[in-house]
């Protein structure tokens, strides 16, 4: 699914993608920046758990964006595709003025949410500008073609990755997450060996990318961004590679950026 169109002159929401194992008691840096752009105390944010399995995640999160000062957070419990026909869930995600998506497994996300009007809806409220985050798979499940599952290790191979439809709030970024902790550089270097029109995003833990209306981001968190640019990829052997094979890739730019480092997608230039 691609972006829905913006509506009237307003700006998009940002788009919040955190690697995972977001620092939440000390100093939850991400979880303030997110809540201090949904509007601070008086925010509404929903949550939705769907990819965990387990049951108090979304309370869980629904009592620290509390404490965190939100007055008003709801967890939006869709576990079912009916769930998702709920005008109750669908009223509250058009009142918002953000989402927040947490971790467990993206496929449930996908499979859930996919299809559904809450995805239409939330895609429709991002470019109305509503801001969207997910951790974990909820960062993977952002961008149109999502990273469904895949295997660990640096060196890109045809089988080392699974794709799928993600929620298609970017089709500009491929993401994964809890990057260098489980060594998936070589699983998002296949992806992109499919998808070379995306720039990909690996998130290290604690760690977000704030992607602003436009398409640039800020790294905010304590970890790194490694930022894949397959723009000027003159060779790759992925048409001819037999599964468990390695795969060459020629031209492909790299980036590490932290706090404060920006990407532009517009022009393909990092800063520090």
């Amino acid at each position: 699914m691609s972006p829905a169109k913006k509506v009237d002159d307003r700006d998009r929401g940002y788009v919040i993608p955190i690697g995972g194992a977001e620092e939440k008691l000390n100093n939850p840096e991400i979880l303030d920046r997110f809540v201090e752009i949904c509007g601070g105390k008086s925010s509404r944010i929903g949550i939705i758990p769907t990819a965990s399995e387990l049951e108090d995640t979304g309370r869980n999160y629904e009592k620290l964006f509390r404490k965190l000062g939100v007055k008003h957070a709801r967890v939006l419990p869709f576990e079912t595709r009916s769930d998702c026909q709920s005008s109750d869930y669908l009223d509250y995600i058009d009142q918002s003025d953000g989402v927040f998506m947490t971790g467990g497994n993206q496929l449930r996300l996908s499979t859930t949410l996919g299809g559904t009007e809450v995805a239409t809806r939330i895609r429709r409220r991002n470019a109305a500008g509503m801001h969207v985050a997910g951790t974990s798979a909820g960062a993977a499940f952002m961008p149109e073609h999502m990273i469904a599952g895949g295997n660990e290790g640096s060196t890109p191979s045809p089988d080392m990755v699974t794709m799928a439809p993600g929620l298609g709030l970017t089709n500009k970024f491929v993401i994964d997450q809890h990057f260098r902790q489980r060594d998936r550089l070589g699983r998002l270097l296949t992806a992109l060996a499919y998808n070379p029109f995306a720039v990909g995003i690996g998130l290290d833990e604690d760690t977000a990318a704030f992607i602003r209306p436009g398409d640039d981001f800020e790294v905010v968190g304590s970890g790194g961004i490694t930022v894949i640019d397959p723009t000027d990829l003159s060779y790759s052997s992925m048409d001819r590679a037999r599964r468990g094979e390695p795969v060459s890739l020629i031209g492909v730019k790299l980036h590490i950026l932290v706090s404060g480092g920006r990407f532009d997608i517009e022009t393909r230039q990092a800063s520090a």
